[in-house]
């Protein structure tokens, strides 16, 4: 009992120390965790699941795989199909049997015998959304090889189960004259029964989560209770027939328009960060040495004909004649990682092959995990450079999203649109919006806590987030809102709460950070804006510092920013003041300049000139 606990803290520590690496260095996360589980696991000897969990770890597993799909079902919007629709239906349709066919004959040219070599060919058609979104949040792809990308990984797990289930079905039946025939019509049967399965799971849950037929704090033990009910019924019907259902359960759902399910989004983000970090330090660390001895050289070989030939060839074949540009199939026959499914069904198909008399069924693992090593490294520290060389990377510089058009809103984005950084104003107000379209700045008309909003606006490339309307409690719900999505500590509003009457009754934990250190509300802006005030700023150097600049300044200045040379944006607030540094640029509300006396005297004589005009 003890020691499961020790190794349930350290798979813990290990993952998430991982991940937390990974997002300090920009490395990719799952190479980390694949190393991190190799070094705790067969190279120092920590710890072996096996001997920890013993039967119990494959379930443990399989449910882990499960839950998994269906959070990256629930990411799913049909409606980027609009875009990305015909190259995903090609890779579907077509790139799965190309992807078969091809591995099928490299794994054999490897040495494998073909029953092996059909059977783990079936399982190298996944990708896997535990590798696949990380790389795309790492890189900031284009919108549309991203969503083709996403709908691969998280469609074709639940396929390259079912392919490897068919091809040990008939490996298994053909001792005894079983027929192809025979074997493909049942197995598409129990998919299309396993698919009713998790559409019916999803619509109960659309129908009683709305209708208050669940309570708030149950709705979570619920969900997650139903998701491993419906896995675990649909392989009842056929082995791992579960990952169609709940895969096709979470798309459901995420298209069904359930409102009350926005409450549990953060939960069940968290619940996947620590899934996929438990799940691969478990899988990295059962491996052992004696699994890798049947790798050689021409396994070795296979792995770069997996990179360099069967992939391009799959996904080049598979998009001849569809709507996506040439750069964008260069780049999705490139980014192929595979992850856990692939070494866990792996583990599972290698004991079955073994009790039917096929030797080479025990290379499985090891070649499962040499296949992720290799396509994750490669694509993990390639796929900045590949994206940029192609052309289709998205916007890196970090953005600024403003909810609200104000005066003082319309200012402040024009002057980070000056600095080159993205800046969208988000407004239902047609009207308000008006003088942001005169100026020819990036706008949203909707409401920006409307659902559709989270479709139609891609909020991708903001960081940051400020919200400026001339309502201080709805700046405060919009904050609250995105504060899980963008961070806390990125989400703004202005006026602070323990100066503010209007928010004594607020929480400051439901609100955003306060703009500027003085605590300046809406109102106290739009009222400076008329008289006069504008923004600055102001561009540090070795030679002119932040003292310097703070001198130049006019005496009632108020900081509001720092932009770093990357884009990084360091804001003052009440509660904490960045560290400024040379080649920082700062912008501050300050109010109009004082006018020198000949400018004085000249707009005396203008006035007298013009009185004079009028007698």
């Amino acid at each position: 009992m003890e020691q499961q606990a020790l190794v349930i803290a350290l798979v813990g520590v290990l993952g998430i120390g991982a991940q937390w690496i990974a997002w300090r260095t920009g490395w990719p996360a799952i190479v980390l965790m694949l190393v991190a589980g190799f070094l705790a696991g067969p190279v120092l000897n920590l710890f072996d699941p096996e001997a920890a969990f013993g039967p119990m770890l494959g379930p443990m597993i399989s449910i882990g795989v499960a839950l998994i799909l269906f959070e990256g079902g629930l990411s799913l919007d049909l409606r980027e199909l609009r875009h990305a629709g015909d190259g995903v239906w090609r890779l579907f349709l077509f790139g799965i049997p190309l992807g078969w066919f091809f591995g099928a004959w490299g794994l054999h040219f490897a040495g494998l015998v073909w029953p092996v070599a059909v059977l783990f060919a079936g399982i190298l058609v996944v990708t896997g959304p535990t590798v696949v979104m990380p790389l795309l949040r790492q890189a900031s792809v284009q919108p549309r090889p991203a969503a083709i990308l996403k709908w691969e990984a998280i469609v074709n797990d639940p396929a390259g189960a079912l392919c490897a289930v068919a091809a040990y079905e008939y490996f298994r039946l053909s001792a005894n004259g079983a027929t192809l025939f025979e074997v493909v019509p049942p197995m598409i049967v129990a998919a299309v029964l396993a698919a009713a399965l998790g559409y019916a799971a999803a619509w109960v849950i659309a129908y009683l989560f709305p209708r208050g037929m669940v309570p708030e704090y149950l709705k979570v033990p619920v969900l997650l209770t139903m998701v491993i009910a419906v896995f675990v019924a649909a392989n009842l019907i056929e082995h791992e027939a579960g990952l169609v259902s709940v895969t096709v359960m979470g798309v459901a759902l995420a298209n069904m328009n359930v409102q009350s399910l926005r409450s549990i989004h953060p939960f069940k983000q968290n619940i996947a960060v620590l899934l996929v970090s438990g799940i691969f330090i478990l899988l990295s660390a059962s491996l052992n040495f004696e699994e890798l001895r049947y790798l050689e050289w021409r396994i070795g070989l296979f792995l770069l004909g997996l990179l360099f030939i069967i992939r391009p060839a799959t996904v080049l074949i598979a998009l001849l004649g569809s709507s996506v540009p040439w750069r964008e199939r260069l780049f999705l026959a490139w980014i192929a990682p595979r992850g856990i499914v692939l070494v866990a069904i792996s583990g599972l198909f290698a004991l079955r092959l073994a009790d039917l008399g096929y030797a080479d069924g025990n290379i499985l693992i090891g070649l499962s995990f040499a296949v992720v090593v290799a396509t994750i490294v490669s694509s993990g520290f390639t796929v900045n450079l590949v994206a940029r060389l192609l052309g289709v990377k998205g916007t890196t510089r970090p953005g600024l999203l403003i909810v609200g058009a104000t005066p003082w809103t319309i200012a402040l984005a024009r002057q980070m649109n000056e600095l080159k950084t993205p800046v969208m104003i988000v407004d239902s107000s047609w009207q308000r919006l008006a003088p942001v379209r005169q100026q020819g700045l990036p706008f949203y008309h909707g409401e920006i806590l409307n659902e559709a909003t989270e479709h139609n606006l891609d909020l991708t490339p903001f960081q940051v987030l400020v919200a400026a309307t001339e309502n201080e409690a709805y700046n405060a719900l919009v904050c609250n809102e995105f504060a899980y999505e963008i961070g806390r500590d990125a989400v703004y509003q202005l006026g602070e709460a323990s100066e503010n009457d209007d928010y004594r009754a607020l929480p400051e934990s439901l609100r955003g950070r306060a703009l500027f250190q003085s605590g300046f509300g809406v109102e106290d802006v739009g009222q400076l804006k008329r008289e006069g005030w504008v923004f600055r700023r102001t561009r540090l150097s070795d030679q002119f510092d932040f003292n310097d600049a703070q001198q130049k300044l006019p005496e009632a200045n108020q900081m509001l920013l720092l932009l770093r040379p990357d884009g990084t944006m360091r804001f003052f607030s009440h509660a904490v003041q960045p560290q400024p540094r040379a080649g920082d640029t700062i912008i501050s509300f300050s109010p109009p300049q004082p006018k020198t006396p000949e400018e004085v005297a000249a707009k005396k004589a203008a006035k007298r000139g013009s009185k004079a005009q009028t007698a």
